[in-house]
């Protein structure tokens, strides 16, 4: 029992600090974006409260498991481990437990990123017992049905759509009907032609616009070790020489047509691989980058950022 107090105060002078943080960035015109992973973890409150809800034993193991097939991150896929939801019993009360965590969200931050958003098409299911996700299958979510309940609670969708990973026509339709933007990874643009769909000329409007992200190397790491020609096309592309490549992708992406441009504090800071957030894939060893003091006071970037800001302001909406 005392444990049990003592998280819930934390969770509340948290929550009194952040409702203070959020007051404040709304207060100078700054939104928040915060994070909602498609899949909870199996030990959480949410299941135990609702194992109705998910594919599990009278035991409370699950039968299935969340994950994604092997991929350009790993050979043998991810097995994320998470319950998958019985979406059948979901939508019976219009998918009411997803409406409050929605609303629960929306009541911390101003704009939520759908991680992992093709899950709501189609999801990668993996039987329990596999020990990896080579052996899973794919399985239609009832996206449609789930966003028009969402609409219908919340009007106007204050979302981004995580599109990244193995991306089929049914996912990108499910985006464009409900007018979510998707995502452009500029670490990603460089490796082939012009044709390049995360190309900043190639930007549909309704679209944010990443230099890199958790996922991935920071931009500084992933220029170092890419290859020759990846390097080379970049330079080309960016007219730069690549001495200064963090900046020469933050000022590709504020000035693209995207209707948001978002770079990681480690590419604001042009640092390398030792800042990395994330090694999918990897147990351990992960998220353990913190910004300085030292760095938050930095006039250097700030000044520059600043100015990024200043020449790139889009026109005021009519």
């Amino acid at each position: 029992a005392r444990d049990i107090e003592r998280h819930a105060f934390r969770q509340f002078i948290f929550t009194q600090q952040w409702e203070e943080l959020r007051a404040h960035a709304n207060q100078k015109h700054v939104k928040i974006i915060g994070d909602i992973p498609l899949f909870v973890a199996h030990d959480s409150a949410d299941v135990w409260a609702n194992p109705e809800l998910f594919f599990l034993t009278e035991a409370g193991e699950p039968t299935v498991v969340a994950g994604v097939p092997p991929d350009y991150f790993s050979p043998n896929g991810q097995r994320w481990g998470n319950p998958i939801y019985r979406w059948d019993i979901h939508a019976q009360d219009g998918y009411s437990w997803w409406m409050k965590r929605l609303a629960a969200v929306l009541k911390t931050v101003d704009i939520v990123r759908l991680d992992h958003f093709r899950g709501f098409a189609g999801y990668w299911e993996v039987p329990a017992e596999e020990e990896t996700a080579v052996k899973g299958r794919w399985v239609e979510a009832p996206g449609f049905d789930f966003f028009e309940h969402v609409q219908q609670t919340f009007g106007k969708l204050p979302i981004i759509a995580e599109d990244l990973g193995e991306i089929t026509p049914d996912v990108i339709e499910l985006r464009d009907r409900f007018q979510l933007p998707g995502m452009k990874i500029l670490v990603f643009a460089f490796g082939g032609d012009g044709n390049h769909e995360f190309l900043p000329h190639n930007y549909p409007v309704n679209s944010v616009v990443y230099t890199s992200t958790h996922d991935n190397d920071t931009v500084h790491g992933w220029y170092e070790i890419t290859d020759a020609r990846t390097r080379d096309f970049t330079r080309q592309y960016l007219a730069c020489n690549g001495s200064d490549i963090a900046w020469d992708l933050i000022r590709a992406a504020w000035s693209s047509t995207a209707v948001i441009a978002v770079a990681a504090m480690q590419d604001v800071l042009s640092l390398g691989n030792e800042a990395r957030m994330n090694r999918p894939g990897e147990l351990g060893g992960n998220w353990g980058w913190r910004m300085t003091k030292q760095d938050m006071q930095n006039p250097a970037w700030q000044g520059r950022l600043s100015q990024i800001n200043r020449l790139y302001r889009p026109p005021p909406t009519q």
